[in-house]
């Protein structure tokens, strides 16, 4: 294989995107509305994005544009008014951080229960850096990992990346994560997430394997996995920057150790998939053993169109790669821009999948990452209610915080104005059926008299 010549990486942020020469095509109104929003969520673009994605042409309407770089419609004009007021009245860095912050908890910064449900205890050490949602999986976020290449604007991880520490999930003691997953031989999979756990250098996430291909190592993980936009946005980590070789090593001993390593690789869109950079770190990573897997919420003013999403299921099988998931985009952050109802969302995925060969039927969805677990939207169906036949929403379970709420079919009543779980009201009854043992385990977790967030 030709030898690729090295690229240098460069990142630019809200402080210095106006140097970036492409800039000089947008008006002074659309850099004040970047400005705006980047205040508020966090904003972050390297130079293969700029280089290698964007159709500078026509970035108005560039997907790859709208994904990396903030838009005024972002925010709802309540918020943008109040930050846009801010910082004509003032550029005292504090001031506007405190401003900020006010709109940011008003985003659902931390959604499906994570602060609450899923952060483990070991002995009386409360372990920031994890997350046990699912029995088999546990989630692992790296303190060296808690940035990302580029950041896409739909992330609902965004508080990670701009500084409201209380809202950070990280941690540094690799010990502690050992003892933990020592303790839970029911953890199977070890998730590395963040952020992007590949912006750390070999030295700082080897570390944090080494344990596990140890003769000495005592947990039961079987499948490491490695939650990462790389490929997507700096596909060089894997073969020109200067530690990529030692990756390829690491992950070739992963396999050769008898772990399962899949990559959950992360592409939004199909121009993401068009670089020959991307080809050759994807042709890298499979010829060590491991898996890439793909997945991507469906978002609207990106990729809410069945072509989209069977043209890219194609072009991944073709490169190799197995289509995982297409989620809902989570009531955080941006959402508002981003959602897609939740009948139409079944619509296009409907659509998409009929395209494609079973090749490509690997692919699980639309899936909604929710407090009680990972929820698939199977259909919209008509069934017998209230004397007559009725529309009702079909659902599943993927994943449950108990496994024994999965795969058991739900019906919620029919809304075609609904865009997240807690739009969605039982068609039988009064309540779903996983909701009082929900309660259960809330209350198990935090003090007595709060309630579940059924988000």
């Amino acid at each position: 294989m030709e030898v690729m010549p090295e690229i240098n990486y460069k990142a630019y942020s809200l402080h210095n995107f106006r140097s970036i020469p492409e800039m000089k095509l947008l008006s002074e109104e659309e850099l004040f509305d970047i400005e705006v929003v980047g205040h508020v969520l966090p904003f972050k673009v390297n130079n293969y994005v700029i280089d290698e994605l964007i159709d500078w042409t026509d970035y108005r309407h560039d997907a790859m544009f709208r994904l990396t770089f903030p838009q005024k419609d972002m925010l709802s004009k309540t918020h943008f008014d109040k930050m846009a007021a801010a910082m004509r009245k003032t550029s005292d860095k504090q001031e506007l951080k405190a401003v900020a912050n006010e709109i940011r908890l008003e985003l659902n910064p931390h959604p499906a229960g994570q602060m609450e449900l899923n952060v483990p205890m070991l002995d009386d050490i409360k372990l920031t850096g994890i997350q046990h949602k699912y029995r088999q999986t546990v989630l692992f976020f790296p303190s060296s990992g808690q940035t990302c290449h580029s950041y896409c604007t739909f992330c609902f991880r965004w508080p990670q990346f701009v500084g409201m520490d209380e809202l950070k999930f990280a941690m540094r003691e690799t010990e502690l994560l050992i003892q933990y997953l020592e303790e839970h031989q029911e953890a199977t999979d070890l998730l590395f997430t963040g952020g992007d756990p590949m912006v750390m250098s070999y030295k700082v996430f080897s570390s944090f394997i080494e344990p596990i291909l140890a003769d000495t190592n005592k947990t039961n993980i079987q499948t490491i996995r490695i939650g990462t936009k790389s490929l997507a946005y700096w596909p060089y980590k894997f073969l020109t920057d200067k530690d990529a070789d030692q990756f390829i090593d690491l992950f070739e001993r992963i396999v050769q150790k008898g772990i399962n390593l899949a990559f959950m690789a992360h592409f939004n869109h199909p121009q993401e998939l068009q670089t020959e950079a991307v080809a050759r770190a994807v042709e890298r990573i499979r010829a060590t053993g491991a898996q890439i897997r793909t997945q991507s919420p469906l978002l609207n003013n990106i990729n809410a169109d069945p072509d989209i999403w069977a043209e890219m299921w194609r072009k991944q099988v073709n490169m190799n790669m197995i289509p995982y998931y297409m989620f809902i985009a989570r009531d955080t952050g941006a959402q508002r821009y981003f959602e897609v109802p939740i009948v139409d969302a079944w619509h296009i995925f409907r659509k998409a999948y009929q395209q494609v060969s079973g090749v490509c039927r690997t692919v699980r969805g639309p899936s909604m990452s929710c407090t009680p677990g990972k929820v698939q939207v199977l259909g919209v169906n008509e069934m017998p209610l209230n004397g007559k036949m009725e529309k009702v929403i079909t659902l599943r379970m993927i994943q449950g915080r108990n496994p024994d709420w999965v795969a058991r079919p739900f019906f919620a009543k029919y809304d075609p104005n609904a865009k997240w779980m807690n739009d969605l009201k039982p068609a039988f009854g009064d309540t779903f059926f996983f909701e009082q043992e929900l309660e259960q385990m809330y209350h198990e977790k935090v003090d007595q008299g709060e309630h579940a967030n059924f988000e």
